[in-house]
This record gives structure tokens, C-alpha cells and sequence, in this order.
């Protein structure tokens, strides 16, 4: 597979993760059609091991989200800045510290959101805590899910 090709591969993939964030984009079925075009032309044991574990991890996450409540985006003041913030969050602790560090960053990039927004610590933690509970369980499992199989494929296609 050639560079335009793999920079193709990697532009789905970043869009499917910036899907997670947004309401009735299927982010996570943008990584694995990536993941799916990317092994279909590269053909090698790692490529097809990845898409197997990428679908059986994606999988996974969307029968954990049906376990969870529903996303309530409007009722607790979710926006499309908010979003950013914490999609840039979660990105910055995944590259900091890999895997567990999506987690922090998500949460620190609602916060600096709302720190901006309304002004005081209080007010802040307050919304944080309004936002996690209404919505943000349910996008950072997938956001969490997407990053790792992202991170795996950059692994793949560097150490390939």
C-alpha cells in the first residue's frame, strides 16, 4: 500500500474518531471501515490479526453502550465547543500517556470548557459532573475503543 493510500486510510480514521463526538456520525464504523480497507490491501497476518481484534473490541463497545443510559446531549449543554474540547482532551492524554491517559484528558477538556465558559471552579465541576453523567460515559467507551484501535494501526503500519 503507498503513502496516498495509507494518508487516505489515516484521514477515515481520524474522521471516524472526531465521529464519536459528534451525535449520529457512526465514528466507530468509520475506524473499522478504515481498519477493513487498510487490511484488505495490505494482506499480511498482522493486518487481518488487527481487524479481528479491532471488530471484536468495536463490537464489544456497542453492546456495552446499549447497557448504558441514553446520551441526553440538549438537557445538560452540550456543544459543539464542548465536543472539541474534549475530543482535544482526549487525544492529547492518549499521545501523552497511552491508552488510560484518553480518559483524563476527556474529562480536562470539559472542564477547561466550562472553566472558560462559566468562570469559577465550582461552576465548572459542577457541569463536568452534569456532563459525565448525562453523556460521557457512553462517548469516552467508544472514544476510549476508536483510540486504541487507531494507536494499534499507526503500531502496525510504523513496525510493518
Amino acid at each position: 500500500m503507498g503513502l496516498p493510500q495509507l494518508l487516505l486510510v489515516g484521514l477515515v480514521l481520524l474522521l471516524g474518531v472526531v465521529g464519536v463526538l459528534v451525535p449520529g456520525v457512526p465514528g466507530s464504523w468509520l475506524v473499522w471501515a478504515g481498519v477493513l480497507w487498510w487490511a484488505l490491501h495490505e494482506r499480511s497476518a498482522l493486518a487481518w490479526s488487527l481487524l479481528v481484534a479491532a471488530t471484536a473490541l468495536l463490537l464489544v463497545v456497542q453492546v456495552v453502550e446499549w447497557q448504558l443510559p441514553p446520551r441526553r446531549l440538549r438537557g445538560v449543554g452540550v456543544t459543539r465547543r464542548m465536543a472539541a474540547y474534549a475530543g482535544t482532551g482526549a487525544l492529547l492524554g492518549f499521545v501523552l500517556i497511552p491508552v488510560v491517559g484518553a480518559v483524563p484528558g476527556f474529562v480536562g477538556g470539559v472542564y477547561l470548557c466550562e472553566r472558560l465558559r462559566l468562570g469559577t471552579h465550582g461552576e465548572a465541576w459542577a457541569s463536568v459532573r452534569a456532563v459525565m453523567r448525562a453523556v460521557g460515559t457512553s462517548v469516552l467507551v467508544e472514544l476510549l475503543a476508536c483510540l486504541m484501535v487507531v494507536g494499534a494501526w499507526l503500531g502496525a503500519v510504523v513496525s510493518g
